[in-house]
């Protein structure tokens, strides 16, 4: 199952009571020695990305994180322990907001990245300092929107049951439902491509249909995977399946694109005829190229024709 949107509650530790102490012996009577000492500092709540989770999936089940609280202090000036931050790993590509406010608080694009989303308590002092006690700080706590935005090179976006899923399976590992029905594809698939000396991840983003930018069949959850892809490639199903207008198509897609982003919609696009196979496509890609005064590529992802130039054009603009 691939989840791409949790809310989660973290709560940092406490920090840990600072102690009030005195030592005395026979030469310091009357005058007693301070020798308490501080407490330590509350967990943190960090959460760091992870090439090797792919889905948010095991915070369905667990979405409460609390870190320990910190120790106290003692006498003879023993600082209470610190305690160890909390590690919350997500995939790259996760955007993390607070539930209460809406702000941004990181985007997790690359291996390694990090944030604090919860700082531990600091310790209360003890009166070591030849000062009162003071009270020890609460660790902040937190509700947490996770937000994960597939990263890929190449976006393949289009209608529903245009190929997208085939050719993704033709040309890498991946392996995605491939169905003769709409909406086979209901979350993104990550393929690897390699191409000669170098490799690219292709990404089949489940089918776009008009409305998808307010968020009909799904679409606005669909197409933020496609923000962070470098090129996409556009198909459309140049054997009007189901008595479709290839064109019709290709203009509704643009619009939604529009409607979503304009960064977006400025991102270099390959358009690609699929279906090439079928009865009446090259007379529909006539009127297509008649109409659009763009390069098209047309293949058959079923019978994998024409894939090799086009995986080579996909990989030099990667």
């Amino acid at each position: 199952m691939f989840i791409d949107n949790v809310k989660i509650f973290v709560k940092a530790g406490s920090g840990g009571k600072g102690c009030q102490s005195y030592y005395s012996d026979r030469y310091t009577r009357g005058n007693k020695v301070p020798t308490g000492g501080d407490g330590g500092r509350g967990a943190d709540i960090i959460v760091c990305a992870d090439r090797n989770i792919s889905t948010l999936l095991d915070f369905q089940y667990n979405r409460h994180f609390k870190g320990a609280h910190g120790g106290h202090g003692s006498g003879k000036n023993k600082k209470g322990k610190d305690s160890p931050a909390i590690i919350i790993k997500v995939p790259c590509g996760t955007v993390i907001k607070d539930a209460r406010t809406n702000c941004l608080l990181r985007d997790l694009s690359s291996e390694g990245q990090e944030v604090i989303v919860a700082k531990g308590g600091r310790g209360g002092l003890g009166n070591q300092h030849h000062r009162p006690v003071t009270e020890a700080q609460a660790g902040e706590e937190k509700e947490l929107i996770l937000d994960l935005k597939v990263i890929a090179d190449v976006g393949v976006i289009g209608f529903p049951n245009v190929g997208k899923s085939t050719l993704v399976s033709a040309v890498s590992n991946a392996h995605p439902k491939v169905a003769p029905y709409p909406f086979t594809t209901k979350f993104p698939f990550l393929g690897v491509v390699k191409f000669e000396d170098k490799h690219f991840v292709i990404a089949d983003i489940p089918g776009l249909i008009e409305g998808s930018a307010e968020g009909r069949g799904l679409g606005d959850k669909f197409l933020r995977h496609i923000e962070r892809t470098r090129i996409l490639v556009h198909m459309i199903d140049m054997g009007a399946f189901e008595g479709r207008d290839p064109l019709r198509d290709y203009e509704i897609i643009n619009n939604e694109l529009k409607k979503y982003s304009s960064a977006v919609v400025k991102k270099p696009r390959i358009l690609v005829a699929n279906k090439m196979d079928l009865e009446g496509a090259s007379k529909n890609l006539e009127k297509f190229k008649s109409a659009v005064k763009a390069k098209i590529y047309p293949i058959s992802a079923l019978e994998k024709k024409g894939l090799e130039e086009l995986i080579e054009v996909i990989a030099k603009k990667t």
